[in-house]
């Protein structure tokens, strides 16, 4: 009796921590990821930059093969969105909410039922190539078990940016030569209005 009497004692003690550290752990989450490509960064911006191009390298994209997905306004830039449902992944939406060309991309993530986030692309020019870090923001809620859960995010979804960056790397491999001279499609849309 004795020994049962110290192993609830040691298992409420175990589950009064777990709940004190759960509440004194952070509700923000950030998860990050570099690479550098040997492109200028109008070519890498420009293949991030437009939705449709990331169903050829978006690792979540590769993972769903249920997924359905409905793009809406502009093609590329500020404004372009998409939405996809899927039974693997769940339902979501993506919208560019600033795009500056050739340096930084901004998106609103909503994770339909899941909580929104922030993801953020950089381009920087290193000598004849370019670096992008790609980041995401997001905030797990007040939940003790989201804020455990928290703790997981840049193993369970870094992987995916990095498999996703590596499959921009081999779409900016495979394209043609003069690539890098493309504009994004909103500036080529101005510049056609001028002719």
């Amino acid at each position: 009796m004795k020994a049962l009497k110290i192993i609830g004692i040691v298992l409420l003690v175990l589950i009064a921590l777990f709940f004190l550290i759960g509440l004194l752990l952070p509700s923000e989450v950030h998860v990050e990821r570099e690479k550098t490509f040997a492109a200028q960064p109008e070519v890498v911006f420009n293949e991030v930059n437009n939705f449709k191009n990331w169903e050829d390298w978006s690792a979540w994209h590769q993972m769903a093969d249920d997924m359905e997905i409905t793009y809406s306004g502009p093609s590329s830039g500020e404004g372009a969105s998409y939405s996809w449902t899927s039974e693997t992944i769940g339902n979501g939406s993506q919208r560019i909410i600033e795009s500056r060309p050739y340096e930084l991309i901004r998106t609103e993530l909503d994770f339909e039922g899941e909580g929104m986030g922030k993801g953020t692309w950089k381009f920087t020019p290193v000598n004849d190539s370019t670096k992008v870090v790609w980041a995401l923001d997001a905030d797990m809620g007040s939940g003790i078990f989201d804020k455990y859960m928290g703790l997981l995010m840049d193993t369970m979804i870094g992987s995916n940016f990095e498999q996703s960056l590596e499959g921009i790397e081999k779409e900016i491999e495979n394209m043609p030569a003069d690539t890098s001279t493309v504009m994004p499609d909103s500036t080529m849309m101005e510049a056609d209005s001028l002719r």
